[in-house]
């Protein structure tokens, strides 16, 4: 018998280790596709899945509590596997009526090809390009939300006299080691050929859906005015509008509007940078100032900088070119261009 039993006990011993040993690989295996996720990248609509039909803008009117009706912006956000977040606006949607910065934060679950999100007694299901509200006080349906496309009243926006044309979809002359894909539109890493001082830049830009990551690492990339200051390029659709995030100096100030668009949409930058200045010895005598539009959205007016931000070069009279950050996520450009507006030298 004691034989028996020492056979059972190293029996059930084995069986705990593999059983262990099991459910440390099914937790690696879980973490090492997770990983995979996380780098994900959808350029085309068509690929992109279900869920990417769900995400996007509504905007409507609510019954409220005083049988009144207000508007309403919600913002539906992909964040993989079937999951969800709404966010809720007041008075419409960012740069679009909504009112402040308040967010109300809604998680949600996809059932088929319909979302649906819980919020205390208020329910809403979004689908076939509607969000509709129901309240269990008001016992029926309080809102019927339409599903909106945004787009910035600068895109496609033509170079004016004597404008460069960086980028047409042509040529890469402007560029430095430039890579176009079949489909002609400029890949992240690059900077221009020429630097310059003072300017006014135009550019266009499409994130990738990346529904698994997070972060930073969601659509990262960036535009560094004088390889000195970044305009962070970040999938921020939805979020609370932060100094990393999309629009934001990055590390630095951030945008007065979170004006970030749903992945695979076109957005525009429309940046003015009057460079600082420096004395004959190198030192600064006055700061740079900038102002950005996000997709037609003023976000920053007229800023003073102070400092180079991030990872940018230090500031200094030495002009340097502007880049297009290479993050490793496919964020693509179209239609670059640039206006000088250096001071030149006086005669004498």
């Amino acid at each position: 018998m004691k034989s028996k039993t020492n056979l059972n006990s190293c029996c059930h011993r084995m069986m705990c280790v593999l059983a262990t040993a099991a459910a440390v690989g099914l937790v690696t295996a879980h973490s090492q596709a997770f990983a995979q996720d996380t780098k994900q990248a959808f350029v085309d609509a068509k690929s992109a899945g279900v869920d990417f039909t769900l995400q996007g803008e509504y905007i409507g009117w609510v019954l409220t509590g005083s049988q009144d009706f207000r508007p309403i912006g919600l913002q539906v956000i992909s964040l993989g596997g079937g999951k969800f977040e709404a966010v809720e606006y007041a008075g419409g949607l960012p740069g679009a009526g909504a009112i402040g910065k308040a967010r109300v934060r809604i998680p949600g679950q996809r059932r088929g090809n319909t979302a649906r999100f819980i919020h205390g007694p208020l329910q809403i299901d979004v689908g076939n390009d509607h969000a509709i509200f129901f309240q269990k006080s008001f016992d029926g349906v309080i809102a019927k939300l339409n599903r909106v496309h945004r787009v910035s009243p600068t895109m496609g926006a033509k170079p004016p006299e004597g404008a460069v044309a960086l980028f047409d979809g042509g040529s890469t002359d402007f560029f430095k080691s430039a890579k176009v894909t079949e489909s002609g539109l400029l890949m992240e890493g690059t900077e221009t050929r020429y630097a310059y001082g003072s300017f006014r830049l135009h550019l266009e830009f499409r994130l990738p859906f990346m529904p698994f990551a997070r972060g930073q690492g969601r659509a990262n990339s960036g535009v560094y005015l004088q390889s000195r200051y970044e305009v962070q390029i970040l999938d921020s659709f939805g979020l609370a509008g932060k100094n990393n995030e999309c629009g934001g100096l990055y590390r630095y100030i951030e945008p007065a509007t979170n004006m970030c668009l749903p992945p695979l949409s076109w957005q525009t930058y429309d940046i003015d940078l009057d460079a600082p200045t420096f004395d004959t010895t190198g030192n600064k005598t006055r700061n740079a100032r900038l102002t950005v539009r996000h997709n037609g959205v003023l976000i920053h007016d007229n800023l003073e900088v102070k400092r180079k931000t991030g990872a940018g070069k230090p500031e200094g009279s030495m002009l340097l070119p502007t880049k297009l950050q290479n993050h490793g996520n496919p964020v693509r450009f179209r239609n670059i261009w640039l206006l000088d507006r250096t001071p030149k030298p006086s005669a004498g």
